[in-house]
């Protein structure tokens, strides 16, 4: 059944991959896009024919006003919230604009799909910052531990999943949260993590860059999955989740963050040809030193996979750079 959904964030990096996958199904896709243009950044991982279909709509989430608007002038099935200042390290420097974009944006989302459009459903990109730093003696992380975020970006999604929660709950909204884990794949900007390192590789392979890579912290350990995976993830959410609940999407196997640079360097043939070198402003004031997420009950409650072996994602993503930087 063709069905109408609107992304927000739908220029983002998950954005723009859940676009992907939309079209394939045969949906019909809306994006709302705060500043005109910004479109254009999506031509990176969407293809022309796929770009073309999509109907942009303007809106700015943190205007009341304009997202009721939005949602007074169209009807959708489902709304795929990814809208979100997503940088750990900026919501350290601009704590406001990040409590206002990720909290105040999404009580205005959720409050506008319940006055205007109360059967259509919606999934919440929250995120695994909301946890915090958990003792890997613990165990996996799974849905039901108790969040303690350790930054102003993992607050302002836990406050939101409150919001998100508490509409589903008392008002028996099919409103769903997704808890997004680390991914990376083509689209992935360079300022976050094994993308960063991906992006120097090829600058280093097109003559364009000394044989160094600066690096942040290349111990910390993360189940790394791949976005196509992530926002299949996303889509099952949407298409067989249960109101009110809550879904890990996160990658089976956690390895160090140098483990994946390691990776890449074999792939590109430059095993010990470059120098890698810390550069303390790649660290965060505050980080989490291991993520051992559970993904047991979105692949048991919704049949989700992580199919594409993190081999093939990294290749990708090398191919990825090669062609933007000469670009």
């Amino acid at each position: 059944m063709v069905k109408k959904y609107l992304i927000t964030g739908i220029t983002g990096f998950v954005g723009k991959h859940l676009s992907n996958l939309l079209a394939e199904e045969g949906h019909t896709i809306f994006g709302a896009v705060r500043t005109p243009g910004h479109e254009e950044l999506m031509k990176d991982v969407v293809s022309k024919k796929t770009l073309d279909n999509i109907h942009f709509l303007s809106s700015d989430l943190t205007d009341r006003a304009l997202t009721e608007k939005l949602f007074k002038e169209q009807e959708f099935d489902g709304v795929f919230h990814f809208a979100a200042q997503s940088n750990v390290d900026l919501s350290f420097k601009q704590p406001l604009q990040t409590y206002i974009t990720n909290t105040i944006g999404t009580l205005n989302i959720v409050d506008s799909v319940c006055r205007y459009q109360p059967n259509t459903s919606l999934v919440f990109a929250s995120s695994g910052e909301v946890y915090g730093i958990c003792d890997p003696k613990k165990g996996k992380i799974t849905e039901d531990f108790y969040l303690n975020p350790a930054t102003p970006y993992g607050v302002s999604k836990a406050a939101a999943e409150l919001i998100v929660k508490e509409r589903a709950n008392s008002l028996k909204k099919r409103f769903m949260i997704g808890r997004g884990f680390s991914s990376t794949g083509p689209g992935r900007p360079r300022n976050f993590a094994i993308s960063s390192d991906a992006a120097q590789i090829a600058e280093i392979k097109a003559g364009k860059r000394d044989p160094i890579i600066n690096v942040g912290d290349l111990e910390k350990q993360r189940a790394v999955m791949d976005v196509r995976d992530c926002v299949k993830a996303y889509y099952l959410i949407m298409e067989k989740g249960e109101g009110g609940e809550v879904y890990n999407v996160a990658g089976e196997e956690v390895k160090r963050i140098g483990d994946f640079l390691d990776q890449m360097l074999e792939i590109s043939d430059l095993n010990n040809k470059v120098e890698i070198k810390k550069d303390p402003s790649l660290l965060r004031l505050v980080d989490i030193p291991i993520q051992m997420p559970s993904s047991a009950k979105i692949r048991e409650k919704l049949g989700w996979r992580q199919k594409i072996p993190l081999e093939q994602t990294l290749k990708d993503l090398l191919v990825y750079w090669d062609v933007k930087i000469e670009e």
